[in-house]
């Protein structure tokens, strides 16, 4: 039994596979396997970011939302 598959693509998404080829004999096998692990990384670090913005955001709340601040502006 091969461990292969046969996908349908639109013929523009295969163009741009041909685009994004690093050099001409690489796989599209390859060239996908590194699409992959790519997108994996920069989806996981945008958890991360996001992570950060969340547990960031009530001590910024804490900075910036006081009387101090409040009456300065009226000053």
């Amino acid at each position: 039994m091969s461990a292969v598959t046969t996908i349908q693509i639109d013929k523009k998404v295969l163009e741009k596979l041909k685009e994004a080829k690093e050099y001409p004999e690489q796989t599209y096998n390859s060239l996908l396997e590194k699409m992959v692990e790519t997108f994996k990384d920069v989806r996981k670090r945008d958890s991360y970011d996001k992570y950060l913005h969340h547990i960031q955001k009530q001590k910024m709340k804490e900075l910036w939302d006081n009387k101090e601040d409040e009456e300065w502006e009226h000053a």
